[in-house]
């Protein structure tokens, strides 16, 4: 556990002194505070949806997830560090879960300031909110940022090109987001595959406030999968 939270720590600093990071993360705060300010002066419409369910916004999730996962792993093996963090005494799946978790928790820091948003429906008197949902989209985010990020990462360890890295978890990601939205393409028998593909459509259960089993296996196996991926990824260039 130490190990991972000293390559989580080491991994943190190298992010906040990439410009890359607080570029994506005032670029996510503007596009929220926009959409806020957009549902509920024009409309009066006192509801926290149309910031957490709006396409852009999770497209700019998307785009942040992939940026910020695509050089893990691809700085790595650019350098050339990747060998040397391979020859240490850490284990491969440290090394996995320290760099996904700082990647996270990236990303949850970017969350934190929207908490403003519901703190001033409470201070200003706008009216009442359904905490449940608030709540459960928070939930969604974190659960929908963090399959976004193993993915990125898993893709990032079978490339030493950050930018290729980029494009394909973006196109990967994109994908997984798209799936509900093209059901009226897809043949009768097989659209609740697809929808159960979606992360989108697993995301849009939680965030009204239900929190589903089936909801929490998606998002917690594809997690998995990814992971244990990357490890194997990282465990090929041993053999």
């Amino acid at each position: 556990m130490d190990k991972i939270l000293t390559i989580t720590k080491k991994e943190l600093r190298s992010s906040f002194n990439s410009p890359i990071a607080y570029i994506v993360i005032i670029l996510f705060l503007i596009v929220t505070g926009w959409f806020f300010t957009n549902t509920l002066f024009p409309s009066g419409l006192v509801s926290m949806r149309g910031v957490f369910e709006n396409i852009i916004v999770h497209l700019v999730l998307l785009i942040f997830a992939a940026a910020i996962s695509m050089r893990t792993f691809s700085e790595e093996k650019k350098s050339g560090t990747i060998e040397l963090l391979l020859t240490k005494p850490i284990k491969d799946i440290d090394l996995v879960i320290g760099k996904f978790l700082s990647a996270l928790i990236l990303i949850i820091f970017t969350f934190i300031p929207t908490i403003i948003y519901v703190i001033s429906f409470k201070i200003f008197g706008l009216g009442s909110l359904d905490m449940g949902a608030i709540f459960g989209a928070y939930v969604g985010l974190i659960l929908l940022s963090s399959l976004y990020i193993s993915i990125g990462i898993f893709v990032s360890s079978l490339t030493e090109n950050q930018v290729i890295a980029f494009i394909v978890s973006f196109l990967i990601i994109l994908l997984l987001f798209l799936f509900n939205k093209i059901l009226i393409f897809v043949p009768g028998g097989l659209v609740s595959f697809f929808e159960f593909l979606s992360s989108d459509f697993h995301f849009m259960n939680i965030s009204k406030g239900v929190i589903d089993s089936r909801d929490i296996i998606y998002f917690f196996s594809g997690i998995f999968i990814m992971l244990l991926l990357t490890k194997t990824s990282l465990e090929s260039r041993k053999w």
